[in-house]
């Protein structure tokens, strides 16, 4: 049964490849790639992993594991969390664990003792790798409003900490807390993995508009607009934010107001771009900001915290709130009451 699982999730895979690829010019470069390599990376441990490779028993393949996946995983929740648009050959680096690890296991296989400078290696080596799941998780339990994509990495990430954490406290010679069968916790990988590609796979086909950050548009060639409706587009934009305030929904995205105003999302794009010189999260966040700084001088909500006030004009976090408004008035949201004082 795991077999043939193994064997539809590599199908997925492939398939899941074949369309991120039929779409590669709308998404941002450097996080398209990390993805596709992390997609390619859970098929190697699907084929290959040491306790169910589905060619040879018994056989370890070495980058096969989890451990290439983890680092993959974690450069594109990094990049994806920076909107950074060129890799930086510095983040090469993070790779070194992997290339540790696979010495160990080299010289685990080739000597029959065991060296306690090793243990302590392999030890730190794990702990990076685990530092790397502790820190997506605290990524995505922080920052609520993060892409989907994100969120279904979460039963993966969790299972693989249990897992450090059980092998961690194992190298001590301690009874593990966390009781998991190394065997029967790489099937649970495998099936999730599996289940995972199907999710991505299925959302991929049906919102495929939604599916990895998008690169933006630079220049609209084929644009239909004429003057007269670039006039109206900009008016209806505006009032949807100064009248029905779409501003304040924590999830506004440009697809929601497309559908609100029944205006082509290229066009919005253009509109915004072209002929207000702002970005579509610039644009919503101008509004929020000064919703806010109203707010924030109205003895109607001389009760409320700040937060709770930025959460009442659309912001749903904390750290993405703060950088918007520095960026914007130049300091930030406790200096600004502090002058108001």
């Amino acid at each position: 049964m795991l077999k043939t699982i193994q064997i539809i999730a590599v199908f997925q895979g492939i398939f899941l490849l074949f369309l991120l690829f039929q779409n590669k010019k709308k998404y941002k470069n450097v996080t398209f790639w990390l993805f596709i390599l992390t997609v390619i990376s859970i098929m190697f441990f699907v084929v290959g992993d040491d306790d169910n490779n589905l060619f040879q028993a018994n056989v370890d393949w070495y980058l096969f594991d989890t451990t290439l996946f983890i680092t993959f995983l974690f450069l594109f929740f990094k990049y994806f969390k920076s909107g950074v648009e060129k890799f930086n050959k510095k983040d090469l680096l993070f790779f070194i664990p992997n290339i540790i690890y696979v010495v160990i296991e080299l010289i685990e296989l080739n000597v029959s003792k065991e060296y306690f400078v090793i243990e302590i290696v392999e030890l730190i080596v794990e702990f990076i790798f685990l530092g790397y799941l502790i820190y997506i998780l605290i990524d995505l339990f922080k920052n609520k409003s993060r892409y989907w994509i994100l969120y279904v990495t979460i039963p993966i990430v969790l299972i693989l900490s249990l897992s450090y954490v059980n092998e961690i406290i194992l190298l001590f010679e301690i009874n593990p807390i966390i009781i998991i069968n190394e065997k029967d916790y790489s099937s649970y990988v495998l099936v999730i993995m599996a289940f995972l590609f199907y999710f991505i796979t299925f959302y991929s086909t049906t919102n495929p508009d939604e599916f990895l950050p998008k690169e933006k548009q630079k220049k609209y060639k084929t644009s239909n607009l004429n003057e007269a409706l670039i006039s109206v587009y900009k008016e209806a934009l505006i009032k949807s934010m100064e009248k029905d305030k779409l501003y304040k929904d924590p999830k506004l995205s440009i697809h929601k107001v497309s559908e609100k105003l029944n205006i082509p999302r290229q066009y919005i794009s253009e509109v915004l771009n072209l002929h207000l010189n702002k970005s579509f999260l610039d644009f919503i966040n101008e509004y929020r900001i000064n919703d806010f700084i109203e707010k924030v001088q109205n003895d109607q909500y001389a009760h409320f915290t700040l937060l709770g006030i930025a959460n009442e004009v659309g912001f749903n976090s904390k750290s993405t709130f703060n950088s918007t408004f520095k960026k914007i008035k130049g300091l930030t949201p406790s200096e600004f009451k502090k002058s108001l004082d």
